[in-house]
């Protein structure tokens, strides 16, 4: 399986309306619930009126769309980093599932999925 390591820092931030997100940029993933709003984005691209915010997350992907009877890959992946002593943040769209790391993790997490068989891009 590969991974892909995406080029930029992100930050996973709480926000009081959804229209404080910037919808024309090219990632971000926003996530309204009964209890908040959620939104994961390029650093930079950071609304300025956050709630709560947590900069210095860095992410890659599992390449290709992913079939909705595959079992366990996002299990298998945060166990091994979990192993490595890495705390995780996922996401997961229609075609594939995102593992946020925090920026300091991000050579050792690769490194523990390469050795434990992972192709990192």
């Amino acid at each position: 399986m590969e991974l892909k390591k995406l080029p930029d820092a992100l930050t996973v931030c709480k926000l009081a309306r959804p229209e404080d997100a910037d919808v024309s940029k090219d990632l971000f993933f926003l996530c309204r619930t009964d209890e908040e709003i959620s939104l994961v984005c390029r650093t930079e691209d950071t609304p300025e009126n956050t709630l709560a915010r947590e900069n210095g997350w860095r992410a890659f992907r599992i390449q290709g769309v992913l079939d909705f009877s595959l079992i366990g890959i996002l299990s298998k992946i945060s166990g091994i980093l979990a192993e490595n002593g890495i705390g995780i943040f996922a996401v997961s769209t229609y075609n594939t599932d995102y593992i946020l790391v925090k920026g300091e993790d991000l050579d050792r997490a690769m490194d523990a999925l390469e050795q434990a068989g992972y192709h990192c891009l």
